[in-house]
């Protein structure tokens, strides 16, 4: 699984935030636990598949909104107990 971020400028509200989170479920239909913030400026969600990036900057430019990079890293999720 990876964790993928967007930095986007442009948003400004809640609405904006909604706008992008809809454009990423779109682009990428195996985006999981996707979120935006106008005051980080920025965007994630995870994913195991592959994503291409190229055409989620593009569906993301296309809104009006302006994806200026993103980036993956490896996620393991988080709990209580680490079993072995």
């Amino acid at each position: 699984m990876n964790k993928f971020t967007l930095k986007i400028d442009g948003m400004m509200c809640g609405m904006c935030e909604a706008h992008i989170c809809d454009t990423i479920r779109k682009a990428v239909p195996s985006a999981k636990k996707v979120s935006a913030s106008r005051s980080k400026k920025e965007a994630s969600f995870l994913s195991e598949e592959a994503v291409d990036t190229g055409s989620l900057k593009a569906a993301i430019d296309a809104t009006g909104y302006t994806c200026q990079g993103i980036t993956s890293a490896p996620y393991e999720k988080k709990g209580l107990f680490k079993w072995k």
